[in-house]
């Protein structure tokens, strides 16, 4: 920010929870220091949780800066809350990087694309998977991902439930690979704990896969239930099981909410973002800010 302070007009700054929120909160602060006009940036679906145990805090960098940017509605709300009105600026998605097709009949091919820690309980994806197979559903599982500490784990479950035959780990994916994954399967599994608007079910709506889905944090805002996609409580893989088996046997159904999700994916066009981006940035508090 120093050295670079008088080449910008305006900085962007992400806010994340946890112990990442001390560093939005120094870089805000030099931003002022410098006159350098600051919008704080929402990511993270704890950061709700968070800011109201640290309410003060939140409070405090969401009233320093110029203006505030929510990439879901969920964090919006909670901002809002806080007596700040955020524009709501969905994650940009480049489509182009995605072949959406309509996956009409859809075939039990499952895709589960997070990191394996705790937060994304990679093991309700593994229980799915096995209680699909127990009610006669010739299922796959693709569990794709960096480990951070469960994949030994994750794996040791799959034996234990004895589906090591039908669950690959592919490792961390990325460019073509991605896409090429995702080609290659029909639904989503999302087993997320906490969540706000992931970019791998941006992709996977996207791409014409159907997307099953915890029901947490603001995955409801960005997709909404029975419309774009099938929510179910979290850790519960019996329910999950159960939507992707209505995905498999409900053509009409599947072919709906696919194109549904694809509309919201959309939405996240670089064109369409750009604008409202370039909207915040020319807005009154930011622009009587710029030197």
């Amino acid at each position: 920010l120093i050295r670079r302070r008088r080449d910008v007009d305006v900085a962007v700054v992400s806010v994340f929870s946890g112990n990442a929120f001390a560093l939005a909160e120094e870089a805000v602060l030099l931003c002022r220091l410098l006159g350098v006009p600051s919008v704080a940036w929402l990511h993270g679906g704890n950061l709700p949780t968070w800011g109201e145990a640290h309410r003060r805090r939140a409070h405090r960098l969401l009233r320093s800066v110029d203006a505030v940017v929510a990439p879901s509605a969920y964090l919006a709300r909670w901002a809002e809350g806080l007596g700040v009105t955020p524009a709501v600026i969905p994650n940009v998605l480049d489509l182009e990087d995605y072949h959406f097709r309509l996956r009409v009949p859809a075939r039990p091919r499952l895709l589960w694309m997070r990191t394996f820690q705790d937060l994304y309980d990679p093991a309700t994806a593994v229980h799915t998977l096995a209680l699909l197979r127990e009610r006669g559903v010739d299922a796959t599982l693709t569990m794709a991902g960096q480990d951070k500490g469960l994949l030994g784990a994750t794996r040791d479950l799959a034996e234990v439930l004895g589906v090591t035959g039908w669950v690959s780990f592919p490792g961390f994916v990325s460019g073509a690979d991605k896409t090429a994954l995702l080609d290659a399967h029909d639904v989503f599994l999302n087993t997320n704990r906490v969540d706000n608007a992931p970019v791998t079910v941006l992709e996977a709506a996207a791409s014409g896969l159907g997307v099953v889905s915890t029901a947490v944090g603001g995955i409801p805002d960005l997709l909404v239930a029975d419309q774009a996609a099938r929510l179910v409580p979290p850790g519960d893989a019996a329910a999950m099981a159960e939507a992707v088996a209505g995905l498999l046997t409900d053509p009409a159904s599947m072919e709906r909410l696919t194109e549904a999700a694809r509309a919201v994916a959309e939405a996240s066009a670089w064109p369409a973002v750009r604008d409202r981006w370039l909207a915040v940035a020319h807005s009154s508090p930011v622009r009587s800010a710029v030197r």
